[in-house]
């Protein structure tokens, strides 16, 4: 009993010890990131008006045209921060100071993360949605109206299906891919059609718009992919949208560890418009398809309790299928 008590004791101490550690290490002044409830409704307030947002909100968008090649120029569509965006910075700032929802977070992060991935973890938890595109950003990279109904929509690897349901509202079915249990079940619950990984190219249709995003750089047969995504779309008519974090450092999850992919796709060019360009010249024609539109968005992912929110920076592009 004695030997009991002292484990039990043990426990409470390390996890006291856990959540004082947590506290102690909270960043509580990082720029933006504030804590404080003035700087927090004092950046609310900044972000909720698109025309004078911040300076690193004007960076997520900006391109140098005179930087892109003379065929990629003329297709780059300029973004900007839209109340989706806006709706969903809001939300994440919101939930990332509920502070006993993070403490639980971190600590179940803590002891699951040598087990299952972190997609599987944030599945499990209902935390880490992810944003790419709103919308209006959508329609317009598509040049479709906000009636269009297309067939099929496929999105590869579609996490919680947050970003398909931006995607789900033009077309009669929807199909998704994913790995993660956790994430399969958040999908399930949202009525989509869950296709295997290897069954999506033996359906025996084909889909009207199929989607890759954010995937290419964390896949191991990524050119092999885009071959497969070509055959899959409707001739002529079947669109690829596919996000691309850049700089593009393609590392692939396995068991747990990280390794290089076993094929590698090497993107030249230091700054965002020379990847963008040596994507659409070289990687993108070798595997059949040619650039329609590209454009400059920020990769949105909920934050913890040490960042509000996390960013990365996404080149997007609509593709079409060219046939030989």
């Amino acid at each position: 009993m004695c030997h009991l008590q002292l484990r039990t004791l043990l426990f409470v101490a390390w996890v006291l010890g856990y959540i004082a550690f947590l506290l102690a290490t909270r960043k509580m002044w990082t720029g933006k990131y504030v804590r404080s409830p003035l700087a927090r409704s004092l950046f609310m307030n900044m972000i909720g008006e698109s025309e004078e947002a911040g300076q690193e909100t004007q960076e997520w968008y900006k391109c140098s045209p005179d930087l892109l090649g003379e065929v990629v120029r003329p297709l780059f569509v300029q973004s900007h921060l839209d109340q989706d965006t806006q709706a969903f910075l809001r939300r994440s700032i919101e939930k990332s100071g509920w502070m006993f929802t993070q403490f639980y977070h971190s600590f179940i992060s803590t002891v699951l993360s040598p087990l299952v991935s972190r997609t599987s973890i944030n599945g499990f938890l209902g935390r880490g949605s992810m944003f790419v595109f709103s919308a209006d950003q959508l329609q317009q990279l598509l040049r479709i109206a906000p009636e269009w109904r297309g067939e099929r929509l496929l999105d590869l690897g579609a996490g919680d299906g947050g970003v398909t349901e931006v995607m789900g509202a033009h077309f009669r079915e929807v199909y998704a891919t994913e790995v993660s249990p956790p994430m399969k079940w958040h999908l399930q619950r949202k009525k989509y059609r869950l296709l295997g990984i290897d069954e999506w190219q033996h359906t025996g249709f084909q889909y009207d718009l199929i989607s890759c995003l954010n995937l290419l750089d964390r896949c191991d047969d990524p050119l092999e992919l885009l071959r497969g995504i070509h055959r899959s779309l409707v001739p002529s008519t079947g669109r690829l949208i596919l996000a691309a974090v850049l700089p593009f450092q393609p590392w692939v999850e396995i068991g747990g560890k990280w390794q290089r992919p076993r094929e590698h796709i090497k993107v030249k060019g230091k700054k965002w418009e020379e990847q963008v360009t040596n994507l659409s010249n070289e990687v993108f024609r070798e595997v059949g398809f040619e650039v329609e539109a590209v454009t400059r968005l920020p990769y949105l992912c909920e934050g913890d309790m040490y960042k509000d929110y996390y960013v990365l920076d996404d080149a997007v592009f609509v593709l079409k299928p060219v046939e030989e």
